[in-house]
């Protein structure tokens, strides 16, 4: 990207002051930066799958059908404990899914210390929290939905919210380069060690931001879901893949019921999904799987049909002499293919769209968001209302329609490359990485002429 001299005033970039940037960072304060990020995910997908629990109380309390307390589901949620009425409940769960952005967000905070290629563990990490926080939240919601009033499904989850949010306060640093870099301009004026240096928002007229700025932020994430087929096609899989699961789960209920779980042990039956995702989070890791992100998922993709077969047909009970086990195996097997699509995707997107990670993985949230929300509505008719085998046959649909979604994956794999050049946004990000990778080296040299240099002179001087 070419430096902006504007009168006296020089731009201050990532290569002049590389030291400042988040990816200089020292290595124990990226994971602490990664580890708050990490329980704000676990925050925010808790409140996803914890209203689930809420659904049979507001049915009693408001005088609704089960159908209709589920609706709030579809929006998302902010803190409603103070609710008295049904009405409440839908208004300030819309509310809530405009704050759903955090998951995006994290990915571009996490774009701000590593490099595309660096950041794979980081990525893998971050993904755990988004996938396992839906498990936590089923988990707790369950013990909240035996023991407390309904208010408390929701004051749970202002309380862990608020938690990690002033956690966040305290222990996070700004990660964005243009912030940084401004900071350290003013710094260096102010020492007098170069004052023509401004940072990119100084130079560019302050951090106000104009309507048309505005105005572009909001659509790029759509822009690119729209516009670019890897985005799209990624974010569908995901989206697809999301609302399967979500769909999956309602299942837990009748199947479980069948070895005379109760409301405790049904949550407790969610365990092995987090298994399952551990164990897909464990074979991403460098020193274990050395393949590409999106040829790994290759052969994890398939478990994702196989599990929900398996957990059709070892969904028929005991009286069949099936062991509650079983469907458990394939619970794990489940978990371990939404894990793998939903971290390649990412991992794809935030190393093929760097500074624009953020917007490209938008189109995940927005797509996984839609479609889970969606899937709150026809999830319960379609575990009961489906005739002869319901439960059944209800899973072995959700295999066949896995199936078909995760056929993208090996079009992704094989024309990606050939896709992703017709980019725009790519090609002007592929440039940008070379310029500055290249600004680095020639920074490197120079530092390591000029130290070679000084230790010349300073051996002549000692020898004279």
């Amino acid at each position: 990207m070419d430096r902006i001299v504007k009168d006296d005033k020089v731009e201050l970039q990532d290569s002049d002051a590389w030291e400042v940037l988040g990816y200089s960072f020292p290595t124990w304060r990226k994971w602490q930066i990664l580890i708050v990020v990490f329980f704000i995910q676990i925050s925010i997908n808790t409140n996803a799958s914890m209203y689930s629990h809420a659904a049979a109380g507001v049915h009693k309390q408001y005088g609704v059908s089960e159908q209709v307390a589920r609706i709030p589901q579809m929006a998302f949620l902010i803190a409603y404990a103070f609710a008295n009425n049904f009405a409440t409940y839908v208004v300030c769960r819309t509310l809530g899914g405009l704050s759903t952005a955090g998951g995006s967000v994290t990915l571009g905070v996490l774009a701000d210390m590593w490099e595309p290629d660096e950041q794979e563990f980081a990525v893998a990490f971050l993904v755990l929290s988004s996938v396992g926080g839906s498990v936590v939240g089923a988990i707790i919601g369950a013990f909240v939905e035996e023991h407390l009033p309904l208010p408390w499904i929701f004051w749970i989850q202002l309380i862990i919210g608020g938690f990690v949010q002033f956690v966040h306060l305290v222990c996070i640093p700004e990660t964005r380069s243009t912030i940084l870099l401004d900071r350290e301009a003013k710094r260096r004026r102010k020492t007098g060690k170069d004052p023509n240096v401004y940072g990119p928002n100084e130079i560019r007229g302050g951090h106000k931001i104009t309507l048309k700025e505005i105005r572009t932020i909001f659509w790029r994430p759509f822009y690119m879901f729209f516009t670019e087929p890897i985005v799209l096609w990624l974010s569908l899989l995901s989206g697809f893949s999301d609302a399967l699961i979500f769909t999956f789960l309602e299942g837990f209920k009748p199947v479980y019921s069948q070895w005379e779980f109760g409301t405790v042990g049904i949550g407790l039956a969610f365990i092995p999904i987090l298994i399952g995702y551990i164990l897909a989070y464990l074979s991403y890791m460098p020193s274990i799987n050395t393949f590409p992100q999106i040829w790994w998922l290759l052969f994890l993709a398939p478990l994702l049909t196989i599990g929900l077969f398996g957990f059709a047909w070892t969904s028929l009970g005991p009286t069949h002499g099936v062991p509650w086990i079983a469907p458990m195996i394939f619970s794990t097997i489940i978990a371990m293919a939404n894990y793998a699509i939903y971290q390649s995707s990412i991992d794809y997107k935030t190393a093929a769209y760097g500074l624009y990670a953020a917007s490209a993985t938008g189109g995940n949230d927005l797509a996984r968001d839609f479609l889970a929300g969606v899937a709150a509505m026809y999830s319960t008719p379609l575990y009961k209302n489906i005739p002869g085998r319901p439960v059944q046959y209800a899973s072995t649909i959700l295999a066949s329609l896995a199936f078909v979604v995760t056929i993208p994956i090996y079009v992704v794999y094989k024309k990606g490359p050939e896709i992703r050049a017709k980019s725009k946004f790519a090609q002007s990000l592929d440039k940008r990485f070379s310029e500055r990778k290249e600004k680095r080296r020639k920074s490197s040299v120079v530092g390591l002429e000029t130290g070679s240099g000084e230790k010349e002179r300073k051996q002549h001087r000692e020898h004279v």
